[in-house]
C-alpha cells in the first residue's frame, strides 16, 4: 500500500465562471499523495481555527492574495503544481465542455509533473472534482470514460472523484487557483505576479 501511495497523483480541479462562456477558467493543484496531507496542512494552518469552506468569490482580493501569498512562503514547493487555464467560448452542451476542459488541464498538469516525480510516465492518477451543475450530468462522466481509455496521458487516471468542496481543503484552494484569473483581467497582476507570488502557472 505504501509503494502504491507513494507512485498517486491526486489532482484536485474547480471552476470559476460557466463552460462554454468567455469567463471560463479551471484552476488546478497538483500533488502527490504522499504530500497531500502536508499541502492540506499548510493551507490549513493559515485559516482561522473552525474557519468555514473557503469560497474564493464571497472573500475580498486583498484577502485572498495575503493567503495565497503566505501559503506558497510555506508549501512544499517542489511537490506541487497548481495552473490556471482560461477557455475559450464556445456553443456545445456545458458538461461536455466542461469535462474536456478537464481532460486539457490534466493533460497539460501531468506533462509538468513528470519533473515532480522524475519520470516520463504517470499512470496512477486520481481526479478530484468539486460537485457543480456540470459535472453532475452523465454526459460528464461519458466524456471523461472516453478520454480515459484512449486520450493520451488521460490514459493515466484511475479515478474520477466528484466531491463537495466543503469536505476538501486543497478543491477550496483549487478555487481560489480558478479565482485568481480574475485579477488579471483586473490588471492588479500578471502571469508573471501570479507565478512569483503564489506559484499559480497561466495557461
Amino acid at each position: 500500500m505504501a509503494v502504491r501511495l507513494n507512485k498517486k497523483v491526486l489532482c484536485f480541479i474547480d471552476e470559476y465562471g460557466t463552460a462554454g462562456t468567455d469567463s471560463f477558467h479551471l484552476g488546478a493543484v497538483f500533488v502527490s499523495a504522499r504530500e497531500a496531507g502536508r499541502l492540506d496542512k499548510c493551507f490549513s494552518d493559515l485559516l482561522e481555527p473552525n474557519a468555514n469552506e473557503v469560497h474564493a468569490a464571497n472573500l475580498s482580493d486583498g484577502y485572498l492574495q495575503g493567503l495565497l501569498h503566505r501559503f506558497w512562503i510555506d508549501a512544499p514547493r517542489d511537490h506541487v503544481i497548481m495552473l490556471n487555464q482560461k477557455f475559450v467560448a464556445q456553443a456545445g452542451e456545458p458538461s461536455v465542455l466542461y469535462a474536456k476542459a478537464v481532460v486539457e488541464i490534466v493533460k497539460i498538469g501531468l506533462k509538468r509533473f513528470r519533473g515532480v516525480l522524475g519520470r516520463d510516465t504517470i499512470a496512477n492518477v486520481d481526479v478530484i472534482t468539486d460537485v457543480n451543475q456540470h459535472n453532475d450530468h452523465p454526459l460528464f462522466m461519458e466524456e471523461l470514460e472516453r478520454a480515459r481509455h484512449g486520450d493520451g496521458r488521460f490514459k493515466g487516471v484511475n479515478r474520477i472523484v466528484r466531491l463537495d468542496s466543503a469536505a476538501s481543503r486543497l478543491l477550496q484552494l483549487a478555487d481560489v487557483v480558478a479565482y485568481s484569473r480574475k485579477w488579471i483581467v483586473a490588471e492588479e497582476q500578471n502571469a508573471r505576479g501570479l507565478r512569483d507570488s503564489f506559484g499559480i502557472e497561466v495557461l
